[in-house]
């Protein structure tokens, strides 16, 4: 705010030591410092005001757009909710019942094509690897003396 630099400083100090004298000095400078305190007390409510002020505004700025955008999308659906949902977001009964026939349908065919594969017959290059791996010894086991 004030831009005093160190020689400015040092003349104030000087001047207050012969005009104030070195006696009276403390009782100046706690005086000043009271002083110093209410100032910055007082701008530090000026400055809280301000920021409260700037918040204000810009939250009538948002609730403005909020209400633009909401009459935009009233406009947009006016009876209020897409055809297919209610309010809550929810399906209407006749859509859920439908949606709930299609997944059993569909879970229905897929339970069909999984017995289907089940009951099917493994293919030929199938039949000798899954035959070989019952008759050959684990890889990791060497037969034991007494077993040969």
């Amino acid at each position: 705010m004030f831009d005093i630099g160190a020689t400015e400083l040092l003349l104030i100090i000087v001047v207050a030591i012969l005009v104030i004298g070195p006696k009276d000095m403390p009782l100046a400078m706690r005086t000043a410092g009271r002083w110093i305190g209410k100032i910055r007390k007082l701008s530090g409510h000026f400055r809280t005001g301000l920021d409260a002020m700037v918040r204000e505004a810009e939250l009538e700025d948002m609730e403005k757009k909020w209400k633009a955008q909401n009459e935009k999308i009233m406009r947009e659906h006016p009876e209020g909710v897409p055809g297919q949902m209610e309010p809550t977001g929810a399906y209407l009964p006749e859509k859920a019942a439908e949606l709930k026939r299609l997944a059993k349908e569909k879970s229905a065919a897929n339970e069909k094509a999984a017995a289907a594969e089940a009951k099917a017959p493994a293919t030929p290059a199938e039949k000798p690897a899954a035959s070989e791996a019952k008759t050959s010894p684990d890889a990791g086991e060497e037969p034991s003396k007494g077993e040969s």
